[in-house]
Order: C-alpha cells, then structure tokens, then sequence
C-alpha cells in the first residue's frame, strides 16, 4: 500500500487451508480476497490441501504467506504449547519448507510468514516466542511478518529489519488495549458479515473501532483478516470488499501477487 497521507487501499488476506483434506470450501472466500496464509500441517492441513490451495490461490493472483503455528492439530494450534525457542525456530522453518515446496509445484512462490492462533498471540507479548519468530521469518528469507502494530514481535521484528505488515480483524472484537477479546469471552466474535463491513471500513478510514467495553481503540492496518474456519466467512469477506470499496477504499494486496492465470481456477 501506497503511504500518501490517507489510506485508500488495504490488503484483504484469509486464514485457509485448514482442513484434512482437499476441499472447494475456501474457493467462494479466495474469490474475495487479496492475499492468503496457507496452513502448513501444524495445526490443520497437510501436503494435498497445500498443493490445492495453492493452485486456487496462483489461479487467482492471490498473494500466498505460510500460517505457521504450535505443533497442535489436537487444538487447532489455539493451545499454548510450551516449547524451547531453538525448536520453536526450527517447527517454524520446517512449515515453511513444508508450503514452499507444495506452492513451488503449483507455480508460485510463499511470500510472508502469519502465526496462527496461540503462537499470534504469545508472541504479541513474550520476548523469547517473539524472538524465536522473528529469528525464523529472517531464516526463510521471508522478510515479511504479519502482525499487530504495537506488539512486542512487531518491535522485534522492525529493529531485525523484517518489514511488519499491521493486521486489523474486522470480524473479531477488541478489547480497550488494542488486544483481541479472547475466544471464550462475549463479543470476541463479530458474526455478522454487515457489522464486520463497519468496522473494516472505520479500521481503514477512522483508525479504530469501539471495544467491547465501548471504549476507542486505535488500530492500525495494512492488511485485514477474515477467519477462513468461521461459520459465513465467505459472506463475511464479500460485505468486507463490499464496504470497502463503496467507501472509494481500493482492495489490493500488499506484497508481490502472482500472474492470475487466464485458465481460472
């Protein structure tokens, strides 16, 4: 995205790729977005889903970054799993690996690195987890980290000379801090497509949104994410671009697209 003083273009990325086995129920989400983080079999996926993704995604100029995670298919990668940073590094490249070759094959090329769940958000605010990501997106060669403004792994990974793309979720709430409302808590998730249009448009145009204790909270994004395992993510994406671009707001990918192909998907 272009820095002119007032945003008019955002990235719309999508979590995808995180069923067991090769499916079309991500094809009507990627339709609508800009970029995708492909999970790369630690919390969900595997080699097959990765190769499909993948093709759906080069088809249509989408985008792609690995959505890398904790070693936890048990707990859809949203436990946290205690593991030392050295290891951390390593499962962290190894799932890269994993994606690159599956995306190599479909005529593409992993462009960012997106934890997943848990590891998103310890590494918001644990310097170890935080630094053990950083240490990892530099080893791939990446060069790219998606992540909150504001959190520790963002310091981190602007002082390493890792380029920090700022998320914002459109369809989750926020508590008054700027954090996420945890999943178990009300108002953590925003199910209306309309609603989650709203606020993607305020996130762009206002620069927050309200909290969920009524509260405004600031949030800064270059790229915004819709949940891919959420019930109507699909619909939810649609009135997202939708109210974007009815607000003169340009939906564009914020890194390096791949030609879309004239075959289709």
């Amino acid at each position: 995205m272009v820095d002119t003083g007032v945003v008019t273009a955002i990235d719309l990325n999508a979590d995808v790729g995180e069923r067991d086995a090769p499916g079309r129920g991500d094809l009507p989400l990627l339709d609508e977005v800009t970029s995708a983080s492909v999970a790369c079999g630690f919390h969900a996926g595997g080699p097959a889903v990765m190769r499909a993704t993948a093709e759906a995604c080069v088809a249509r100029g989408i985008t792609i970054g690995a959505h890398v995670s904790f070693r936890d298919r048990e707990g859809f990668g949203r436990r946290v799993i205690p593991v030392a940073p050295a290891r951390l590094v390593s499962d962290i490249v190894e799932q890269w690996q994993r994606l690159a070759e599956q995306v190599a094959d479909a005529g593409g090329s992993v462009s960012f690195v997106k934890p997943h769940g848990a590891l998103y958000a310890v590494m918001g605010s644990d310097l170890p987890v935080a630094a053990a990501v950083v240490e990892a997106v530099a080893a791939v060669g990446a060069g790219v980290l998606v992540a909150q403004a504001g959190t520790v792994v963002a310091g981190l990974a602007h002082r390493a000379g890792v380029t920090v793309v700022p998320e914002g979720f459109p369809d989750r709430g926020y508590r008054s801090d700027g954090s996420l409302t945890p999943r178990r808590d009300p108002g953590a998730l925003v199910e209306d497509p309309a609603e989650a249009g709203r606020r993607a448009v305020s996130m762009v145009l206002r620069h927050g949104i309200e909290a969920v204790d009524g509260t405004w909270t600031a949030v800064e994004a270059q790229t915004l994410c819709i949940h891919g395992d959420a019930p109507g993510a699909a619909a939810t994406a649609r009135a997202v671009r939708s109210a974007l671009e009815a607000e003169g707001v340009a939906v564009t990918s914020f890194g390096p697209a791949h030609p879309r192909s004239t075959a289709g998907p």
